[in-house]
């Protein structure tokens, strides 16, 4: 029994990984011996039924050591940084409880060198949940905070571009939110999941911003009036080819808007 979407999953965020801490391109035997290690890696767990132990960055490391080409040393000198060393921070079992209803990845404080590792485990998770919840029949639905961080490299930024496409297939729906809107259209994938994204709420926009939206989207000059600079809760709704302005005036004195309201003015105590 193989798991190929799990391995498969592995594969592409290790062979990832591997590419943004060293120069170049993996070798062809380079990627023949990340698949034969990973196949290997995963082959005792997946025959038990995905009971026990399950494998880590150490494992795999373990295993390229036992292999008899030089290349698979290389390999494993290349990551020895991250799973033996001092960023072996994704290395280790999780003390989190996965199994939760609700998770938060926070990758605030993930440094400069462990940042692009640390953004392709977190989207290999995100994925392999919603592969798990698909098969039990549930919905999954993802949120990414500031997500123009994750298009600031090659690797992350490709991974989630298929992220994108493939999750509403298997009956999840990812929302990405950012302020940083000039930055994220400086990158071609980003522009074009948001081109082809079917649902988009744009807020008040800088003057560089809504021209970009502008002949990203075919906004008219009219529809830009709605999101130029208006106030809290105003904006744009693209829904399919609709686009459509809208006006929230949420009431201020509920218990409601205590909650959502990000303003620090207003959450101080």
């Amino acid at each position: 029994m193989y798991d190929h979407a799990a391995c498969e999953s592995w594969r592409a965020g290790t062979a990832g990984g591997l590419k943004s801490i060293g120069s170049g391109k993996l070798s062809a035997k380079e990627k023949s011996i990340i698949d034969r290690c990973t196949a290997q890696v995963y082959h005792e767990y997946i025959r038990k039924m995905y009971q026990g132990k399950t494998p880590t960055l150490q494992d795999f490391y373990a295993e390229l050591l036992r292999q008899p080409e030089s290349e698979a040393r290389d390999v494993a000198l290349a990551i020895e940084l991250f799973t033996e060393g001092s960023l072996n921070t994704f290395a280790k079992p999780t003390n989190v409880d996965t199994n939760s209803r609700i998770l938060c990845y926070d990758i605030r404080d993930l440094g400069k060198q462990l940042l692009p590792v640390g953004m392709l485990v977190v989207l290999d998770s995100v994925f392999n949940r919603v592969i798990r919840n698909r098969k039990l029949g549930k919905n999954t639905y993802i949120y990414i905070d500031e997500i123009y961080l994750l298009f600031q490299h090659e690797y992350s930024a490709n991974f989630l571009f298929t992220l994108w496409k493939r999750v509403r297939k298997y009956g999840a729906c990812a929302t990405g939110i950012t302020q940083n809107l000039d930055d994220l259209l400086q990158s071609h994938t980003a522009r074009t999941m948001l081109a082809n994204s079917e649902f988009l709420v744009m807020l008040n926009q800088a003057a560089t911003d809504r021209a970009e939206l502008a002949r990203l989207l075919n906004i008219s000059d009219t529809q830009l009036s709605y999101i130029t600079n208006v106030d809290f809760g105003h904006g744009l709704l693209k829904c399919g080819s609709a686009i459509v302005p809208f006006s929230d005036n949420f009431p201020r004195d509920t218990e409601l808007y205590k909650l959502m309201t990000t303003k620090p003015s207003e959450t101080a105590n």
